[in-house]
């Protein structure tokens, strides 16, 4: 048994702290379903872009062999382009959301952290 599960079996503090917050008003209320939405707005549309842009590159490269091996420079091919566009378009992506929730994540839910910290003090 974990030194958690023997706290809570015990009658100790959830893990996180939180002694008295009522976890299930703080998920109800607005502010909480807000930031649940804006960060879904961001997230699905991101990853199903990302994935269809991954399927695109693997069925390129599974079922045109040919014009993924076209060379454009030397010997570097259409299929190793888009294989480091790939890296890229991670990098992007995290450079995205890290702005992102700078913006429009994180002051939401420091709004939320600090009710949720000022009602149990």
């Amino acid at each position: 048994m974990s030194t958690t599960e023997s706290e809570q079996s015990a009658g100790g503090p959830p893990p996180g702290g939180g002694g008295g917050t009522d976890w299930t008003a703080v998920q109800a209320s607005s502010d909480f379903q807000e930031l649940r939405s804006r960060l879904r707005r961001f997230v699905f549309p991101v990853t199903i872009g990302f994935l269809a842009w991954y399927l695109l590159y693997v069925l390129l490269a599974s079922y045109a062999p040919g014009f993924m091996a076209a060379k454009v420079l030397g010997n570097i091919n259409i299929g190793l382009i888009f294989g480091l566009l790939q890296f890229v378009s991670t990098f992007v992506i995290t450079i995205l959301y890290v702005r992102f929730a700078d913006r429009r994540l994180d002051p939401l839910s420091s709004k939320i952290r600090e009710e949720i910290e000022g009602g149990s003090r």
